[in-house]
């Protein structure tokens, strides 16, 4: 079996594959201060609820954009799997060219996200990955990944607003009843919601006019069930597109 690992800056990504197939999966929360010990003993843990031993594990793959993390996980695989990881880096070859200025600034989940895009649904492609930042990247006709744009997470935005406004509650992410808030938490939920649906269609918007074309459109990430509610213009809506781009690039 493969697996594949993705550490983002909030949560942690599990697959298990049998060949093509996704038999397991998990979120975790991420968490730096967590030595090799800790992480193997979960991963025990996990292994062993759905009846399997480590040692089906025949390889691993990890994209990670919290560096801090990288020596536990290596040693973590290491002592507990018996195998070294393989890491996305920007030296791996892949079937994108990346067109950026400096091509190494490109993030591993950005890289994994646009292979497994256009493997599953062609080019011209938008990516949008709703985690802790919203990522959106562009890849045109001729499978060029040519960049994006970075913004604030829809829980970053939220967690800045209760902390910046004295007066604002903290409110659970959600969908409103209505637009026009009726109290606080509503007026707070709904611009939450609304502000940040808007955003995605008018950037989405934005990079179609921009790049003269008709691109496919994909959501993935962990505020992905939340945003399938807002957006007009996401097409398709793909949990599990980074775990697939990973395994991938394994083969």
């Amino acid at each position: 079996m493969l697996l594949a690992i993705d550490i983002g800056n909030t949560n942690m990504l599990v697959g298990l594959y049998s060949e093509n197939t996704l038999m397991h999966h998990w979120r975790l929360e991420t968490k730096q201060e967590r030595t090799a010990d800790e992480m193997g003993i979960f991963f025990k843990e996990l292994f062993s609820f759905v009846g399997l031993d480590l040692k089906v594990v025949k390889k691993i793959i990890i994209s990670n954009v919290v560096p801090p993390l990288e020596f536990s996980l290596s040693t973590m695989c290491e002592r507990y799997f018996g195998l070294s990881p393989q890491w996305i880096t920007t030296d791996l070859s892949t079937p994108i060219k990346v067109a950026l200025d400096n091509p190494q600034e490109i993030g591993a989940d950005r890289l994994v996200n646009a292979v497994a895009g256009i493997h599953k649904y062609g080019a011209p492609l938008i990516l949008v990955d709703f985690g802790t930042a919203t990522t959106f990247d562009f890849i045109d006709q001729n499978k060029n990944y040519q960049g994006g744009l970075i913004v604030p997470g829809i829980s970053i935005s939220s967690e800045a607003l209760y902390k910046k406004a004295s007066k604002l509650p903290r409110v659970e992410i959600k969908k409103p009843k209505r637009v026009i808030g009726k109290n606080t938490i509503e007026s707070v939920q709904s611009g939450i919601f609304y502000g940040y649906a808007g955003l995605v269609d008018s950037i989405i918007e934005k990079i179609k006019e921009e790049s003269q074309s008709n691109p496919i459109v994909v959501a993935t990430g962990g505020f992905l069930s939340l945003m399938t509610q807002g957006s007009k213009n996401i097409q398709h809506w793909d949990p599990f597109l980074t775990l697939e781009g990973l395994r991938l690039l394994a083969k």
